[in-house]
Formats: structure tokens, sequence, C-alpha cells
């Protein structure tokens, strides 16, 4: 394990403020919120797993993705935002933030949401691939995303994040937060290049079905797709990715700063902040798929109504 000493290489206790009785509140107001959220998306990301379970109108690959974003904002709720709390707690009472207890939790912090946070990312980021390619394979592609090929994709991602994380406390915790923010760059390019193809792909199916009066002849490169249902999946990921990058990008910026220029007392106070809305986007996904997915709204509705009933 690397020793306190270490913080001159800029990993996440190098520039912690010392507690004051000024911003005592201001870390127990914090606290208090990420207990809250930590709790919420506990709870919504296990039932969201319990009514995907239910769902069968999804493609099995394509609904093993949306599992695994749940599992990861799962882990969130119930290791890293939990870590986060602990963080605020001691720092709004402990006077030394430079000890070897400190040190462990908020590198389990930091350590932890680098992981599930990356692999979140990258998660969301291959569904959009996904719903691209069901468009542009047709017929091909059931055999070309088969469930194995999507396992061994999402063991990837987790051995990368891991991989990440592990460099960061090993060597260079700058290095890694360097390696992530080209994650991050790299998977929003990767999502609006895919988004970009859907949109432009379904506008000229939609061409060719009008000049053939509302009867297309599809041909073997066209979409033996649901429309409808493929519009649905293709929107509640396109939500999930946009409340990600409202969630990520006042991250990025703080992370950025912090590495060029470092940061005053009160953007130090801020980045506290800027971690809590980072780590909101992990209860707001339920909320998302709930809100655009039927089937797994009314999955959910029929879960709570039973564990009420099992409570009485």
């Amino acid at each position: 394990m690397g020793n306190i000493t270490a913080h001159e290489e800029g990993n996440y206790t190098s520039t912690l403020i010392q507690p004051s009785k000024d911003i005592e509140p201001i870390f127990l107001f914090t606290f208090s919120l990420n207990v809250f959220l930590s709790i919420t998306a506990s709870l919504g990301n296990i039932l969201i797993l319990i009514a995907l379970h239910k769902v069968s109108s999804l493609h099995p690959p394509t609904k093993l993705l949306f599992p695994s974003l749940a599992v990861t904002d799962l882990c969130v709720g119930l290791v890293s935002q939990p870590l986060f709390a602990v963080v605020l707690l001691y720092m709004s009472h402990s006077t030394d933030i430079n000890s070897s207890v400190s040190y462990l939790v908020f590198t389990a912090a930091n350590g932890s949401g680098f992981v599930f946070c990356e692999v979140s990312i990258m998660v969301s980021t291959a569904i959009s691939v996904d719903r691209l390619l069901a468009l542009l394979l047709g017929l091909r592609y059931r055999h070309v995303v088969t469930l194995w090929r999507v396992r061994a994709i999402l063991i990837c991602l987790w051995l990368v994040a891991i991989s990440v994380a592990l460099v960061g406390y090993f060597w260079s915790y700058r290095f890694s937060v360097i390696v992530v923010l080209n994650i991050v760059l790299v998977s929003l390019v990767i999502s609006i290049f895919s988004y970009t193809n859907i949109f432009l792909k379904l506008r000229q199916h939609q061409a060719q079905v009008q000049q053939h009066g509302q009867q297309g002849q599809p041909n073997e490169r066209a979409i033996p797709l649901n429309m409808a249902k493929y519009k649905k999946t293709v929107s509640i990921i396109a939500w999930v990715q946009l409340a990600l990058v409202a969630c990520y990008v006042p991250f990025g910026i703080m992370v950025a700063l912090m590495n060029i220029s470092g940061l005053s007392k009160t953007g130090q106070i801020v980045r506290f902040f800027v971690v809590t809305l980072l780590y909101l986007n992990s209860s707001l996904n339920p909320l998302l798929c709930c809100w655009k997915m039927s089937e797994v709204r009314e999955s959910v509705k029929d879960t709570i109504r039973r564990f009420s009933c099992l409570s009485v």
C-alpha cells in the first residue's frame, strides 16, 4: 500500500482543505445530501434490476447491457457514495486529515468512484453503439451482437476501469485522471457519432417508407425492427446519456482546473458539491428508466405493491 507521502503525487488527499468551524455546516449538509442520494440510488437500482429481469421485449445482449448499467449505479449507491459521505463527516469533525485512516477512506472513496463511474460511462456508450448496430446490420444483427460477445466486452470494460484505478493508486494519480478524462471524451464522441447516425438512418428510413406509399420494400440490409420499440430504447439511453453529461461535465471541468492551476479554498469546497452532482447520476438513471420504459415502470410498481403487502 502506498504511504502518506504519496500525497505529493497529486492524489485525492493532497489538496484537502483543513476543517474549520465556518465550513463545518457545509460538510454536514453535503454529508446529509449524499446519505439521502445513496439510499435513493441503492433502492432505485435494486428495483430496476428486479424489473429488468422480468422484461421480455429486449434482445438478450441488449437486455444484459441495461442491468449492467444499473449494477454500476447500485455500486455507487452502496459503496462509493457512503464512503464519500464518511469523507465529508470525517472532514467536518477531524483536525488530522493526513492520518492513515483518513488516507485509506479517501483512497477507497476516490478509487471506487473512479471505477464505477468510468464503467457507467462506457456501458452507456456501449448501449448507444448496440442501438446503432441494430439499425445498420438488419438481419445480421442477432448473429453479430451475441450474448457471449457482450459479456466479453463488459468484462473488458471492468478490467480497464480497475486497471486505471490501480495505476492511480500505485503509480501516478495524475496520469490516471488524464486517462479517465480521455475515456470520458472518447465515450462522448462515440455516443454522439452513434446518435447522429441513428437520427440520419431513421430519417432516411422514414423517407423511403413515404416514397413507397407507406409500404417500403425491405432488402437484406433493411431494418427488420419494431420501430416503435426501437425508438423507445434509443430514447431511454439518449436521456440517460444527457443526464450523464449534465452530471459529469462539471466534474471534468473541476478536475481540469485542479490539475492546471489548482483550486482556491472556495473551489475546493465547490468540489464536494460537484462530486455530489456526479453521484446524483446514479439516482437519476432509475427514474429515467421508469419514465421512458412502460414495461419497467409497471414492473417496478408491481414490486413496490408486493413489498407493501408483505410489510403490512
